[in-house]
């Protein structure tokens, strides 16, 4: 079993976590744009398969969640069902909803880095 770097694991998701913020930004900036269609990037998920490290649930519906730059692919949503009457796909209440999420993530990915952080320093403080 190889063993996982903890914080280069938190710095990749950082890193995707910016992206995603970056593409939903460019969303709700263009929600008034005619023809402007969505975009979102690559679940973190299959990140974490470029990575070697893969999930494992250890009770039903643990992992069920879903999870431009940087090497992280960003992909339009063309089949969107509610594509409005401007030929736009943004719906802003998505994308603010999406936006909550990337700040809960943000937030959960600092305490984790946090809590190992104090924990490194309290054990080679002796």
């Amino acid at each position: 079993m190889e063993s996982v770097n903890l914080f280069a694991l938190a710095t990749q998701q950082s890193r995707w976590l910016a992206v995603r913020q970056t593409a939903v930004a460019g969303n709700i900036a263009n929600v008034n744009t005619p023809g402007y269609l969505a975009v979102d990037v690559e679940p973190f998920e299959k990140v974490l398969d470029n990575t070697g490290v893969t999930m494992a649930a250890t009770q039903a519906g643990h992992v069920s969640g879903r999870a431009g730059a940087a090497g992280f692919a960003v992909s339009e949503q063309r089949d969107d069902p509610s594509i409005l009457p401007s030929e736009n796909s943004v719906v802003l209440e998505n994308e603010l909803l999406k936006a909550g999420e990337i700040r809960r993530q943000f937030e959960l990915n600092t305490a984790i880095v946090k809590a190992f952080h104090r924990m490194l320093m309290t054990t080679s403080r002796g």
